[in-house]
Order: C-alpha cells, then sequence, then structure tokens
C-alpha cells in the first residue's frame, strides 16, 4: 500500500511485476507489436485530412492507388523490365513514334477548334512528313533540323478546358492513372475518333490490344526512375501524384489560353500513373504531355463491326 503526503492511500501503478511510485522515473519498452515497420520498397499512403473538395472520392482513389501500386510490384514493373531488356531502345522508339504519329490526326483537328491555326499547319506537315520520309512514323524525322517541328499533344479534354470547362472530380483509376472527369470525357472522344472516322484495322481488337500494351509498356519504360523516386523520396505518392497531374493538366490549359510558355521539345516532369497505371507514349516523348494524359494517344477501342 502506498500512502501520499495528505495521507490518502494510491494504487499503485504496475509495469511488468513491479509498483511504481508516485515521482518515479521509469523507462517503459516498446511493445514489439506496435513496432512494425513497411517493407523498404512497398509506398505507404500516410493518413490524412478530410477529402480536398475536387477530390471527394479520396478514399475511394486511395484503395485504387494502392491495389494499381501492387499489380505494378507484382507484373506491370517485371513485365516492363523484361520488354526493355529484351527490346533493343531503337524498336521501342519506333513503334512508340509510329503509335504517337497516328494521334496527330487528333492534334490537328484540336488545334482547329482552339483557332491554334498556326500549331494545326505544322501539325499536318509533321504527320505527312513523319508519314513519308519518317517510315509510317517510325522515324520522327520532322522534329530534328532542318524542319524543328516538335511533337504538340492535343485532345478534347484540352478543348473542353480552352473554353471554360472545370476539371471537375479527381479520379484515380485502375488501368487508367490519375484523371478527371472533363479528362475522361475528352480522351473518351480521342479515342474513338480514328475507329469512328476511318474504320478498319482501328476498329478491331486485333489492333486495339496490342497498341495499348506497346504503349502501356513504352510508358512504363519511360516513368522507372520516377517511380523510383516516389517509392524512395515521397512522404505521400498519392498526393503527390494528383498534385503533379492537376497542375501539369492546369499549366497545359494555360498555355493554350496563351497565359504560359509552350514548352513543346523541352523535358517536363512525368506523371508517374502506373504505380498505379498507365499512361501514353514512347520514351522518347518530346513533351511529357504524352505521360500527362490518361489514356494512351494512338490507342484506339474496338468497335467491331
Amino acid at each position: 500500500m502506498i500512502v501520499d503526503s495528505q495521507g490518502e492511500v494510491q494504487t499503485p501503478v504496475m509495469i511488468g511485476e513491479e509498483p511504481v511510485e508516485t515521482g518515479q522515473s521509469i523507462d517503459v519498452p516498446a511493445n514489439p507489436e506496435n513496432t512494425a515497420e513497411a517493407a523498404p520498397d512497398e509506398i505507404i499512403v500516410t493518413a490524412r485530412g478530410e477529402a480536398p473538395p475536387g477530390d471527394p472520392l479520396q478514399n475511394v482513389n486511395i484503395e485504387a492507388f494502392q491495389v494499381a501500386q501492387s499489380v505494378d510490384k507484382a507484373l506491370v514493373g517485371p513485365i516492363a523490365k523484361g520488354y526493355e531488356g529484351g527490346v533493343p531502345k531503337p524498336i521501342r522508339d519506333g513503334l512508340g513514334n509510329a503509335l504517337r504519329n497516328l494521334s496527330e490526326p487528333i492534334n490537328f483537328v484540336n488545334f482547329l477548334l482552339q483557332f491554334k491555326i498556326g500549331k494545326a499547319l505544322e501539325t499536318v506537315g509533321r504527320f505527312a512528313i513523319n508519314s513519308t520520309i519518317g517510315v509510317a512514323g517510325v522515324f520522327d524525322v520532322a522534329k530534328k533540323a532542318p524542319v524543328n517541328l516538335p511533337y504538340r499533344s492535343n485532345g478534347f479534354a484540352n478543348t473542353l478546358g480552352f473554353y471554360g470547362v472545370e476539371p471537375g472530380l479527381y479520379f484515380f483509376l485502375p488501368l487508367v492513372g490519375p484523371t478527371t472527369l472533363r479528362d475522361m470525357v475528352g480522351d473518351g472522344i480521342d479515342l474513338l475518333v480514328l475507329p469512328v472516322s476511318v474504320g478498319k484495322p482501328f476498329n478491331q481488337t486485333a489492333y486495339a490490344v496490342p497498341t495499348t500494351v506497346i504503349n502501356r509498356l513504352n510508358d512504363r519504360v519511360a516513368r522507372d526512375a520516377e517511380i523510383e523516386r516516389l517509392q524512395e523520396e515521397s512522404a505521400d505518392p498519392y498526393v503527390e501524384t494528383r498534385s503533379l497531374y492537376l497542375e501539369m493538366r492546369q499549366r497545359e490549359i494555360d498555355v493554350l489560353r496563351g497565359k504560359g510558355r509552350d514548352r513543346a521539345g523541352q523535358p517536363e516532369i512525368v506523371i508517374p500513373d502506373t504505380l498505379v497505371a498507365p499512361q501514353a507514349s514512347d520514351p522518347s516523348a518530346d513533351t511529357a504531355s504524352d505521360c500527362a494524359k490518361t489514356l494512351s494517344r494512338g490507342t484506339t477501342l474496338p468497335i467491331e463491326d
């Protein structure tokens, strides 16, 4: 029994098998059950407060992000590394260039809709040069001197933004990655352009599946360093991915509205969406806007006859 200075009986505090008196200094051993650490190569999405206004589905998006991360670690990453090691870079770049060349008609139409006549004509010039001298777009001849026409990605999502349509809700979707409601609608229209306007082979599964796989693998190879950085350095990969994506998309819209500098042909931030998920394009892309779109350019939805 312990009696304090005022004569009152105090219930002793037990640490292990020994009672501890008031005022006594002790060392409390750590509970080994509470000291588990995350695996060094696992991305942990940390606890956060309420979802921001643009991401009301944050909890659902985080779940999708974590699932995509697991799939990337177990399946997509190893396959991409095998693809990188087994297929020479010139061949990977050529395949990516050819598929990207097929997106030029979409770029052209949207530059016209945005009244960017000069860029629309440049896009036509790129498409003509690369489709002929560049052997169906396998070689990006147009970006080199003396032509010097860099690739400029465009799409209906950009056109919607150009005319003032807000991004809307943010989503992180399996097999898509970071996107917004506006971008999903716009990119969906992009994917229908060639199948609807041209038809075969763009409306056939036999075309859509392999081209999508090639785009995904090229993109994953290009983003490997950024994925590693997120795994090792980012305090919250989900929030960082969301912030980078939304900032990049806003920057692209601002450029179209004349509020920013056109960075076509210059290095850009790459959004890591396959931690995740895929994004578009080949490793020799001139701008990271290829990797900022949530659906690959040159990929089409199969519409069977």
